[in-house]
């Protein structure tokens, strides 16, 4: 029986995926296009978003890491058919996160490191949502919390590079809003198997605020990293002794801990 729930992706399939997502980000930086701007007047305030090879990359490799994702799932020998919808989050999360330093790093060693890190992230994370497709797998609580985990992960990654990336203020927000969301969202799923759709909106408004409000802070970028992802964590942490009714009390004073545990990191951290 042990057997039957340790089902892992068919090979073949899952290889060929990820060479097809990395072939993307990797012909990208070798070809040489020119850049162009997006421009956008909303009520007299004008935003310029760039427009190049790299970025259409990212995102077709974000959308193909998530139909990839649904196709090796379909696969999958307790599959019941129906949506797949949840197990594309993280995955297109991460080839996207994977897509931002790709993109900002000069080809050299840091980028390569990158991309062999990305490999690896993309890899891990597929084998855990396929794993987490069959509740009844043994290895189904450990794929949930590497998931869980990872999430959290994604999101320091992502905002630490915006910040290292210097961008500008309308990109920030542009990312983090959905960013925060969709990790919410996920995260709060595989802990609890809810979609909470307006806690998802909330922590996104949250943290966008916060990013704003931090945007113009001369702080390093690994400390405007943490300075958000403690928010978001709190968040979701609130949100669980909630939906477990913990007295308010009780999770406010735990939200009030956590938060000032990743802000006293961001503080001490350097670099």
């Amino acid at each position: 029986m042990s057997e039957e729930h340790r089902h892992m992706p068919d090979a073949d399939r899952l290889s060929v995926l990820i060479a097809a997502i990395l072939l993307a980000y990797a012909l990208a930086h070798l070809i040489e296009t020119s850049n162009y701007a997006l421009k956008l007047n909303l009520l007299g305030i004008v935003f310029v978003l760039p427009l190049n090879l790299n970025i259409g990359a990212t995102l077709m490799a974000t959308g193909l890491t998530a139909a990839g994702m649904n196709w090796l799932l379909r696969g999958h020998p307790h599959f019941e058919g129906g949506s797949t919808f949840q197990h594309w989050i993280l995955p297109a999360l991460t080839a996207f996160v994977l897509g931002v330093p790709l993109y900002n790093l000069p080809f050299g060693a840091a980028w390569w490191l990158s991309f062999g890190i990305g490999g690896i992230l993309l890899l891990l994370v597929f084998l855990a949502e396929y794993i987490a497709l069959d509740s009844s797998d043994v290895r189904h609580p450990a794929a949930s919390a590497g998931l869980v985990a990872l999430s959290y992960t994604l999101f320091l990654i992502l905002m630490t590079t915006l910040s290292f990336s210097s961008v500008r203020l309308v990109v920030v927000v542009a990312i983090v809003f959905p960013t925060a969301g969709m990790v919410a969202l996920r995260a709060l799923h595989l802990r609890t198997g809810k979609w909470d759709f307006s806690w998802m909106i909330g922590s996104g408004l949250i943290l966008t605020q916060i990013a704003a409000a931090l945007h113009y802070w001369p702080i390093a970028p690994v400390q405007y990293g943490l300075a958000l992802l403690g928010p978001l964590y709190v968040l979701n942490e609130l949100a669980l002794n909630l939906n477990e009714d913990v007295p308010y009390r009780r999770a406010g004073i735990e939200a009030f801990i956590w938060l000032a545990v990743f802000w006293t990191a961001a503080v001490l951290v350097r670099g």
